[in-house]
C-alpha cells in the first residue's frame, strides 16, 4: 500500500515520527511531504534530528504567510505530487494549512483521505483552525477520533460514516519519547531549575499574541508569579515580546522554542503549566501536571472536566491564585488511549478494512 503523509508543523512532526513508523513496519510505502511551514531548525529540524523521523520525499518550502497565501503554496505542490506519485491514501493530521491543503488536494483527484485527530471543535469559527478541522472532516473518508466526544461532535454535523475511535497517536509518542528525554536531556540543569518549582509558559495564538494590549496583559500577570517563569518563546513573537517585556515589571525566562524531548522533561517537572496550544494542554493531562488555558474555549474537554485545565482567557487575574492554590483535581482517566493508536491506524487503513 502506499502512502502519502502531510506535515508541516511542529504537532505534525511528533505525531509523524511514530505514524510513519508504524506504517514502515507494516511494510507500507509511505512518501512524506513536509509543507514547511514551520522552518527554523528549533522548530522542525530538531524534530526530525532527535525523533529519527524519515527525511521527507518532498519539502514543499510553503514557509510563513497569510492563511491564503500558505494554503494556496501547499495545494499547489502537493496536487503535483498526487498526479505524480498516485498512492492508495493520503493521510493528513489535526488541523493546519497543510492539513486542509491535502485534503482539498486529494479529494478533487479522488484520493482516499484519511484524517488522524479528527472530529475535534472548539466551536469558534473564528479561529482559522476550526474551519480546517471541518472542512477536512468532511472530505475524509476514514476520520481516526481520540474519543468518544470527537465521535457526538462529528455526529451533531451529520457526519456519520467512516469514524473510528483510535485514542490520541501523541499519547503513543509521549509514551516512547518522554523516558527517553529523562534519559538524554539537560533542560533543566541548564537552565538551574527544580522540578515542581517553574511554570512552563507557551502563548502563540493571534488572539492573544498579535495584540499588544493583550500580550502585554499576560506578561505583567505571568511576571508577578513567585515562581520562575519558562517561557520557550515562538519564531513569530520573539521581537514583540521582546519589546512588551521593556514595560514589564519582575521576571520572565524567556528561551529559545526546545525539541520533543526536552519539552517533554519540561511539561512533566513543571508546578503548573500556562499555554493557549490545544496540544500541550492535552500533554499536561497526560503527564498530569496542572494547566492553565489562555483560551475561552478548548478542544480537549476532558482535560477540563476532570478539573486538570482551567479556562482563564476571560480572567487573566486569576492566574496567580490558580497557581498558588490549582484545586484538586477530581479524577484522572485514560481518555486519550492506551498508546496503541498508530497499531490501529495502520490496521484500519489495510484496503480489507
Amino acid at each position: 500500500m502506499k502512502i502519502i503523509t502531510i506535515i508541516g508543523a511542529r504537532p505534525q512532526f511528533v505525531k509523524a515520527a511514530v505514524v510513519s513508523q508504524a506504517f514502515r513496519d507494516a511494510g507500507h510505502e509511505e512518501i512524506l511531504v513536509n509543507t514547511g511551514q514551520h522552518y527554523d531548525d528549533n522548530m522542525a529540524k530538531v524534530f526530525f534530528d532527535e525523533m529519527g523521523i524519515p527525511k521527507p520525499q518532498y519539502n514543499l518550502g510553503v514557509g510563513s504567510g497569510t492563511h491564503a497565501a500558505q494554503t494556496a503554496s501547499a495545494l499547489i505542490g502537493i496536487e503535483e505530487i498526487l498526479i505524480r506519485e498516485k498512492p492508495d491514501w493520503i493521510v493528513v493530521f489535526g488541523d493546519t494549512n497543510a492539513t486542509i491543503a491535502g485534503a482539498l488536494a486529494a479529494s478533487k483527484l479522488h484520493i482516499r483521505i484519511a484524517h488522524i485527530e479528527a472530529g475535534l471543535r472548539s466551536f469558534n469559527r473564528e479561529m482559522p483552525e476550526e474551519i480546517n478541522r471541518i472542512v477536512t472532516d468532511v472530505l475524509s473518508e476514514k476520520k481516526f477520533v481520540p474519543t468518544q466526544v470527537a465521535v457526538e461532535n462529528l455526529h451533531k454535523e451529520g457526519i456519520t460514516r467512516g469514524i473510528h475511535v483510535v485514542g490520541d497517536v501523541m499519547v503513543d509518542a509521549l509514551m516512547k519519547y518522554t523516558p527517553m528525554g529523562e534519559q538524554k536531556s539537560t533542560i533543566l540543569a541548564t537552565h538551574n531549575l527544580k522540578s515542581k518549582s517553574f511554570v512552563l509558559v507557551t502563548i502563540h495564538r493571534p488572539s492573544n499574541a498579535d495584540d499588544d494590549t493583550r500580550f502585554k496583559r499576560i506578561l505583567e500577570v505571568l511576571s508577578s508569579l513567585e515562581l520562575t517563569v519558562v517561557f520557550p518563546v515562538h519564531p513569530r513573537s520573539k521581537e514583540r515580546v521582546q519589546r512588551l517585556l521593556k514595560d514589564v515589571n519582575g521576571s520572565i525566562l524567556t528561551i529559545d522554542p526546545v525539541g520533543y524531548l526536552d519539552m517533554m522533561v519540561l511539561e512533566k517537572n513543571a508546578h503548573t503549566i500556562i499555554t493557549d496550544s490545544g496540544g500541550i494542554q492535552k500533554e499536561a493531562y497526560l503527564h498530569k501536571t496542572p494547566c492553565l488555558t489562555v483560551r475561552n474555549e478548548t478542544e480537549w474537554v476532558e482535560t477540563v472536566r476532570d478539573g486538570w485545565n482551567i479556562l482563564v482567557g476571560k480572567s487573566l487575574e486569576k492566574i496567580p491564585d490558580l497557581v498558588n492554590d490549582f484545586p484538586e483535581p477530581t479524577t484522572w482517566e485514560p481518555h486519550y488511549g492506551q498508546g496503541d493508536a498508530t497499531i490501529k491506524i495502520v490496521e484500519l487503513l489495510n484496503p480489507q478494512k
